[in-house]
């Protein structure tokens, strides 16, 4: 058994069910520290292993590994994106309507504002909605770091049709933000497809964005490749989404036949891709199209 993997799904379930550390610490009838320590890593019995899947309402082939695994919440997928960014050399990304990775700091900052204002309209538990996103935005800038340190390789397809919704409404678009907030979101957005662009245009190594003009595939999936494996992540929610909203259920696989089917789809989509000072012409017509006003 792979300890260090097994503790890294751990943590990403822990955090999809909503649980407390201690809480799981209690019920397990262990401390937190030990818990944390199983999360790093450490040696952990199949007795615990069962008994942990059990409060954590997965399967125990889960934790091992073995299978596929699910995330309803987007926090659980995005610790689970993030190990896995850790290792990848290569991420093929088929969705939209950006590449996270490459976003600017201004994304980042929009998203968070964002969150707070929608946090104050919000008639639930404010103050586990705060914690929920803080520990949503701390994980995404931990991705955000990585990839600057690893700079592993990307393609990027992205489809027309996101990029008008994006513009349209801009970062966070399903959240009820005030007029200044909304006007706000949609103008970093407008800069970050205008980002997209400039990179189409530049086509720096190891980067690489395609714009689909027409067809659009029915779900975004991105392919994560490591030297020893590679995993499938199938993800209904956007990066702005609201995080304390489930909206779906991601999926992630080390399938060799689900990874391969879905290879198969984007290489048809890359085929027929817009690609370098076409694309990058292409996206500028759509930001002109839809002027903040």
């Amino acid at each position: 058994m792979r300890f260090t993997e097994i503790g890294q799904q751990l943590r990403a379930y822990r955090l999809e069910s909503g649980l407390r550390a201690e809480e799981i610490a209690a019920r397990l009838g262990v401390s937190r520290a030990a818990l944390y320590r199983y999360e790093k890593g450490e040696v952990i019995k199949l007795d615990t292993i069962k008994r942990l899947a059990e409060l954590l309402k997965i399967s125990p082939l889960s934790l091992l590994g073995i299978g596929v695994e699910y995330y309803n919440r987007p926090i659980g997928y995005l610790e689970r994106m993030r190990q896995l960014e850790e290792t990848a050399d290569q991420l093929l990304q088929l969705h939209g309507p950006i590449c996270y990775l490459t976003t600017s700091d201004s994304f980042d900052a929009a998203l968070a504002e964002a969150f707070d204002e929608a946090n104050e309209q919000s008639g639930g538990d404010r103050a586990a909605i705060r914690a929920t996103t803080e520990q949503v935005l701390g994980i995404m800038a931990a991705r955000k770091r990585m990839y600057g340190m690893r700079r592993p390789g990307i393609i990027c397809m992205i489809p027309v049709s996101r990029l008008q919704q994006f513009l349209e409404g801009g970062i966070a678009a399903g959240m009820p933000l005030s007029d200044r907030a909304r006007r706000m979101c949609r103008q970093v957005a407008a800069a970050e497809v205008e980002n997209i662009a400039n990179l189409m245009e530049a086509e720096p190594m190891g980067l690489q964005f395609g714009l689909l003009p027409v067809t659009e595939p029915t779900g975004g999936f991105k392919i994560l490749r490591a030297r020893d494996r590679a995993s499938l992540a199938v993800n209904p929610f956007r990066i702005d989404s609201n995080p304390t909203s489930p909206s779906g259920v991601a999926m992630i696989t080390g399938a060799d036949e689900a990874i391969a089917a879905h290879q198969r789809v984007a290489e048809a989509q890359w085929r027929e891709a817009l690609k370098g000072a076409a694309a990058a012409a292409r996206v500028r017509q759509l930001i002109a199209a839809h002027p903040v006003s």
